[in-house]
């Protein structure tokens, strides 16, 4: 049976089935077998977990659900900015925007309602919550200072991390201004496949504490080696942070110097 022959929701099942078979051990090949997949879905779905976790792996229903919000109340916005301090369930490495929705849906009434992942995501632009993801393309290129680091250092990583079959991210952190009934926040953001985006946000400045627990959740859910590309913290000042590193050689952290990606990408983080 071909994959289109499948509804959208035996999919998803044989694609999660699929990367269950592949954490098992399992080849491709098995793994085709056992849940009548191709072999380019299967390999679709694995690259899918690894770079985005269990959420990544089924696949995403069109349109809006009935019943479902497009717009955030402010008893709403403020619940979620509390739960961005928090740590997502794991292997979650920071909040998404679907993992936002299904919390505020399981919320007591009058504050849990329905909404969309793209209602929270609209809810983060109003906000000056969505980053814009770390601009490289085109560095290897550059004839300058930043061309020279990422020749040197960013791109012999990531072709080091690729052929291992590993997964890239792109993350920062940054100061978040206040808005009215809303106090400005520290935030750790990271950018996977497709650019999609997790962060949690701190009221503080985050610690080594912090960038660890990203760093484990990271770990948790990949099966090779990673490689994250961060601006806006030297984690070379950090003694706990560099041990960290030395004892887990197949996480690649690549510090992004300040003036690396050029005025305008600062400026639209800013």
């Amino acid at each position: 049976m071909a994959t289109k022959d499948f509804s959208p929701e035996s999919l998803s099942q044989r694609r999660l089935k699929a990367v269950r078979l592949r954490l098992d051990g399992q080849t491709v090949a098995e793994a085709c077998r056992q849940t009548g997949l191709s072999a380019p879905t299967v390999s679709a779905a694995w690259k899918a977990f690894r770079e985005g976790g269990w959420e990544a792996v089924p696949l995403r229903p069109r349109g809006r659900p009935a019943g479902q919000a497009n717009a955030l109340g402010e008893p709403q916005q403020q619940a979620l900015e509390k739960q961005l301090a928090a740590l997502p369930p794991a292997p979650l490495p920071a909040w998404s925007s679907k993992a936002l929705a299904e919390w505020l849906q399981v919320q007591p009434t009058p504050l849990g309602v329905a909404v969309s992942a793209r209602a929270i995501e609209h809810w983060w632009d109003a906000r000056g919550l969505a980053p814009v993801p770390l601009a490289l393309d085109g560095l290897a290129r550059r004839r300058s200072a930043a061309g020279r680091w990422y020749r040197q250092q960013v791109q012999p990583s990531l072709e080091s991390v690729e052929r291992a079959d590993g997964v890239r991210w792109l993350g920062g952190v940054r100061v978040v201004p206040a808005r009215p009934n809303h106090p400005r926040c520290y935030q750790l953001y990271l950018h996977g496949k497709r650019g999609a985006l997790f962060m949690h946000c701190l009221a503080a400045p985050p610690q080594a504490e912090h960038y660890l627990a990203l760093f484990e959740r990271l770990l948790q859910q990949a099966d090779g080696p990673i490689a994250l590309v961060f601006h806006g913290a030297w984690f070379q000042a950090s003694p706990e942070i560099r041990a960290w590193l030395e004892e887990h050689p197949d996480f690649h952290l690549i510090n992004v110097p300040p003036d690396a990606l050029g005025a305008e990408s600062k400026r639209r983080n800013v």
